[in-house]
């Protein structure tokens, strides 16, 4: 995985949280879309902190 994919992971990973934040947000927000961020979130996770485990390095996320 190159740096520059890394680095998309990242940005994904940040744009995810930024949905979930939104969509908490609303009146009635909606619990079923939130699931689903948050496991593609997780997902965005597992794979950044693999690639930090194959090359030595620690992950930077913290949620």
């Amino acid at each position: 995985m190159t740096d520059k994919y890394l680095d998309y992971l990242y940005r994904e990973h940040a744009r995810l949280e930024d949905e979930i934040r939104t969509e908490r947000k609303r009146l009635q927000p909606d619990e079923m879309q939130i699931a689903r961020l948050k496991k593609l979130k997780l997902a965005l996770k597992d794979q950044i902190e693999a690639w930090a485990h194959d090359n030595g390095t620690s992950g930077r996320l913290t949620a």
